[in-house]
């Protein structure tokens, strides 16, 4: 077997802090490393432990986690995994903020063996840093919450389809919320079509995680509500554990329907429903993501007509979503992040002037 993972925990709670290495050392996977009750400690402490991993609370005395995230991904880049009380909204707004300085994803802080869905929680929390543990993280410079595209050659891009597209559709997973963000902010106000959005994220973030993108792009983003019309230039989040498509009339479908490949909601759905009902009319973008999540729905999607756009390996965070559709021969064009943008506003014909 191969050694187990080292986390480190930042918490500030001494009831939160033992709680959370119970949970990590009771996994065979896990190994815990340190647990310490600050920033400033775990920040002094980061050198010697050399975690391969580090489980990062929010709230904290002093330095907060989103300013030891900035610390930690521009002096000794970690693979973070932010815990988060889900329902307290400045938390929230920061653990967004977290992410999009460095850190991977977000879970649910647990609340005790004596609480509901606690098992739930603590699985959650384990496998998050495990599979977190795998992910290459690069050096942030401290002025700057993303990285900027890799100049290189464009690779070629097909021209625009004659049909214009009717309705965009995005997904991504680790290290997607920043992405989007890049990607929704390059747009207009005006933009001249709905975009529906599929992101891998827990349930109990998605209304925040709404909230906060809509606070960074200039289109409004909300939570999709089953059989709502899309109206242009606005952006539908697929609700937490919920799959998000479109109908053969053109309503949006929110549905409880079994996970696909593990997820809900799936890629692999809305681009399906995408390929079914619109076809050429139909543009899918699949950015940084760990597993094959949307490779096959965009694949239907691009055999449909539609245009699909996928994140470049020099950008994406993992590159394993947007990899696993080019191997299928799924993608009109592979993009570094900062050039998504553009070329969807040239495709639908917006005038990004």
């Amino acid at each position: 077997m191969s050694k187990p993972v080292r986390v480190m925990i930042v918490e500030d709670s001494a009831v939160v802090r033992q709680l959370l290495a119970h949970i990590v050392s009771r996994d065979p996977r896990l190994q815990l490393a340190a647990a310490v009750a600050s920033a400033e400690e775990a920040l002094a402490e980061l050198e010697r432990v050399r975690p391969d991993v580090i489980s990062m609370d929010i709230r904290l005395p002093g330095m907060d986690g989103l300013e030891a995230t900035r610390r930690i991904m521009a002096e000794r880049p970690t693979p973070i995994v932010v815990i988060a009380d889900a329902v307290e909204e400045r938390g929230l707004r920061i653990s967004m903020n977290a992410l999009r300085a460095g850190a991977l994803t977000v879970v649910e802080k647990p609340l005790g063996p004596a609480r509901e869905g606690w098992e739930r929680v603590a699985e959650a929390i384990c496998t998050q840093l495990y599979i977190m543990s795998q992910v290459p993280v690069i050096r942030r410079r401290p002025s700057s919450l993303a990285p900027a595209a890799v100049q290189r050659p464009a690779r070629p891009v097909p021209p625009i389809l004659p049909s214009r597209p009717a309705l965009v559709g995005i997904a991504a997973s680790t290290g997607g919320p920043p992405a989007l963000a890049r990607v929704l902010g390059a747009l207009p106000q005006d933009f001249t079509a709905p975009v529906l959005l599929v992101q891998h994220m827990g349930a109990p973030f998605m209304e925040g995680f709404a909230a906060w993108l809509d606070g960074l792009v200039a289109p409004p983003v909300r939570i999709a509500r089953d059989r709502e019309v899309p109206r242009p230039g606005h952006v539908y989040v697929a609700p937490g554990d919920r799959h998000l498509g479109i109908t053969a009339g053109g309503l949006l479908q929110v549905s409880e329907a079994p996970p696909v490949g593990g997820q809900r909601p799936a890629a692999d759905v809305l681009f399906q429903s995408m390929a079914r009902h619109l076809g050429p009319r139909g543009l899918g973008i699949l950015l940084t993501g760990m597993g094959e999540d949307g490779a096959r729905g965009l694949t239907a999607l691009h055999a449909a007509g539609g245009f699909t756009l996928a994140e470049d390996e020099t950008t994406a965070v993992v590159y394993g979503m947007p990899a696993a559709a080019a191997r299928m021969g799924g993608v009109s064009a592979l993009l570094p992040l900062d050039l998504i943008g553009p070329r969807l506003l040239k495709a639908v014909g917006t005038d990004a002037s």
